[in-house]
């Protein structure tokens, strides 16, 4: 479980996220849906213990975002928005280094390597070095990764980027997955049909704030809009219509 109240990051005068509130449960998925430069990424790394928070406050599964660091690492899988892999090594050999880093190791490692390497489909790549991937095999790996120690919550920024239609789908169904066992899973996305096929609530965040949060068709009954594009159109345009006012 994800609680957020009131987190902000700073960046000298700019305010990448300012006061942002949730919370996001296990057995959900919550999305982070707005365009580019709203605030996800920095929001997924504020949670992801990379940035320091300037200014609130948030827990993952009861762990103290500033104060127990290293507990949140701990309890947290996370797919950044770049994959970061090592290109001489094989996807095999990055799952068993991270499994190892986080103190898995013999058999019970080896066969959750099995296991994540059978549900993305990477047998074919396996034991190829990652330096001649494409991007969006190198996306697999790096969810791979992120799940290997079997976390309660999942952060995952724009999970299908770069994927083919049969990979994204694979991708999409593993969430659900995660979904279904209880999981937490946060998802930042831009993609408003991945938004409304995946999520179970949906904040809506521009220009660092969050302008809205609900389910799908929540969100559509409440701007009266017929669907998640025109409800997301008007909500992001009511609120830069209310800033440039301001």
């Amino acid at each position: 479980m994800i609680e957020v109240e009131n987190l902000a990051k700073h960046f000298g005068p700019a305010k990448a996220v300012d006061g942002v509130s949730f919370s996001a449960r296990d057995g959900e998925v919550f999305g982070l849906l707005g365009p580019n430069g709203a605030g996800k990424t920095t929001t997924v790394r504020l949670l992801a213990t990379v940035l320091r928070p300037t200014s609130g406050a948030a827990r993952v599964d009861g762990h103290d975002l500033i104060r127990e660091p290293e507990a949140v690492r701990a309890a947290i899988g996370s797919l950044p928005e770049n994959a970061g892999l090592y290109d001489r090594l094989t996807p095999r050999e990055h799952l068993r280094y991270f499994g190892q880093l986080h103190r898995l190791n013999g058999a019970g490692l080896e066969r959750r390597i099995e296991a994540l390497i059978a549900a993305l489909d990477m047998g074919a790549y396996a034991d190829r070095r990652c330096a001649v991937f494409s991007r969006g095999m190198k996306q697999k790996v790096a969810l791979a990764r992120a799940l290997i120690h079997d976390p309660q919550t999942i952060l995952l920024d724009e999970p299908t980027a770069g994927l083919d239609v049969m990979s994204a789908r694979g991708v999409r169904d593993l969430i659900l997955r995660l979904r279904d066992e209880g999981r937490c899973a946060l998802l930042s996305t831009h993609l408003l049909a991945e938004a409304e096929r995946l999520c179970d609530r949906i904040a809506v965040i521009h220009r660092g704030r969050i302008v809205a949060l609900g389910a799908p068709d929540e969100l559509r009954w409440r701007t009266g809009q017929a669907t998640l594009e025109e409800a997301f159109v008007h909500l992001v345009g009511a609120e830069a219509g209310e800033e440039r006012q301001a």
